[in-house]
């Protein structure tokens, strides 16, 4: 049997135990309020403890409840700094590591997936997984030819798990709104759920990684790993070595730091128009970086030529004609202040509804704060600046708030949101300096205007900063 809980009683019961110790914690903060101690002091204790009772049953009940835990881990930066230590300790353990099933139980499910010769496929097998995520563990081993492969094993029970754990953590989505502030939790539990048959199609999966790899194979920055065997609930890749990017994020040099914050940019919008796919779970459990290899022009331990390695394709967007347009158009209306085209734009996506009526200079004056990092040559993400826009939106009484709770977010967009979202929380995590602005503009259609769009595609421009000559993909949409 496999000790991911099963039976829904069981999971339910460990996920209504959560709101019940956040009341208590708060009774329990009151009581010591009374007694004394200051309301600043308690709050942080109180917080301590939420975050060691909340993340210890989310990264013990792996499916659903681990899924959302590690997509909040990616936002812990925009956490005010006082309370941001004890999540951060708690949210970095979801991302890398969840206890693992036993190997008796791993053995039953490549024996019912594989065929009972199974271990005829390794020449080596390890027992001792090196990653246990939400809905699968990741083993070592040596594949029959040779090769060094990650063999990824699905959680026996993994669907009625994720599905059970998301529908209870919408009903008390209001009470984890607090741990984040200015994020509705209830959406990104609700999209969360509705990407559950994709986390669990391994074929699906191994497609996705596969067109990721093969676009990616003579990539100077980004490295996929090779897909080797697929089967259900069975995924057999080829295995990447390389600095975690939670490591990174913890003790990594400054210039390891920009360069992983670069190549994840470049990831982002590159992706969608290289592959028609948007990678949809970029949390740093997900990325290594990479030293060069021998040969590759960067001499050993070089920053500036290390790689980002990407793995876990199991949630993508698909997108045939890269990232939308309107993205890259409302983007570069707001930097010129074209505040009435930038407003019927975002009216024609839905994003303002018809039945709602705005000021587009109010728009616009709440759009600019976000896209700060799109506004300079180079942008210094930090945890300050991602906390100062998320207090913003939090604040009950700012025209930031007042105004975002009118506009809307269009379902085709939804998706591409979070990940954005996400990926900013990563790069606040590294404090990386980026220049975002040139991925915006070598990738984002409509990014640039038309003309100059149309030079970009004649002429490709030496990358000085990074010694590369971007490749254009003939079918690319313009911009990219």
């Amino acid at each position: 049997m496999s000790d991911l809980p099963r039976k829904a009683v069981t999971r339910t019961a460990k996920l209504a135990a959560l709101p019940l110790g956040f009341a208590g914690r708060a009774t329990w903060g009151l009581g010591k309020r009374i007694g004394g101690k200051s309301a600043e002091l308690v709050a942080r204790e109180v917080q301590q403890r939420t975050a060691d009772q909340l993340f210890k049953v989310l990264g013990e009940l792996k499916g659903g409840a681990m899924k959302l835990g590690q997509a909040l881990s990616v936002f812990e930066s925009a956490l005010p700094e006082e309370v941001a230590g004890p999540y951060r300790a708690a949210l970095t353990k979801l991302q890398e590591a969840a206890p693992p099933m036993p190997s008796g139980t791993v053995h039953a499910v490549l024996e019912e997936r594989l065929g009972e010769n199974w271990r005829e496929l390794f020449l080596e097998f390890a027992d001792t997984p090196s990653a246990a995520a939400s809905i699968g563990q990741v083993h070592r081993a040596v594949w029959h030819d040779g090769r060094d492969v990650a063999v990824k094993v699905q959680y026996p029970g993994a669907g009625e798990a994720l599905l059970s754990d998301l529908t209870q953590l919408s009903r008390f989505a209001r009470v984890l709104g607090p741990l984040i502030p200015g994020m509705d939790i209830k959406p990104l539990i609700t999209e969360l759920r509705d990407r559950v048959s994709e986390e669990l199609d391994y074929e699906q999966e191994a497609r996705s990684q596969q067109d990721h790899a093969e676009e990616f194979a003579d990539d100077p920055d980004v490295v996929i790993p090779e897909v080797v065997y697929q089967s259900d609930q069975v995924l057999v890749t080829e295995w990447m070595d390389g600095v975690p990017l939670a490591d990174v994020i913890a003790e990594g040099t400054p210039e390891q730091r920009d360069r992983a914050g670069q190549l994840l940019a470049r990831f982002l919008f590159s992706g969608p128009a290289r592959t028609g796919l948007l990678h949809a779970d970029p949390h740093p459990g997900n990325f290594r970086l990479l030293p060069p290899d021998e040969g590759s022009g960067g001499e050993d331990g070089e920053e500036s030529r290390w790689r980002l390695g990407v793995l876990d394709f199991g949630t993508v967007d698909r997108l045939p004609g890269g990232l939308p347009q309107p993205i890259g158009d409302s983007l570069r209306l707001a930097l010129e202040g074209e505040a009435a085209a930038v407003y019927e734009l975002l009216r024609e996506e839905g994003f303002v509804k018809e039945s709602v009526d705005l000021d587009p200079d109010a728009v616009l004056d709440y759009l600019l704060p976000i896209i700060e990092p799109a506004q300079v040559e180079e942008f210094t993400f930090t945890r300050s600046w991602l906390r100062a826009q998320a207090a913003q939106i939090a604040d009950l009484r700012s025209p930031a708030h007042q105004l975002g709770k009118q506009l809307n977010l269009p379902p085709a967009y939804l998706l591409i949101h979070r990940v954005t979202l996400s990926t900013i929380g990563v790069l606040c995590q590294l404090g990386a300096t980026v220049r975002l602005r040139d991925e915006l503009e070598a990738w984002l259609p409509g990014f640039l205007p038309e003309y100059e769009e149309e030079d970009a595609a004649r002429e490709p421009v030496e990358d000085e900063r990074e010694g590369v000559t971007p490749e254009l993909v003939e079918d690319a949409p313009a911009g990219a």
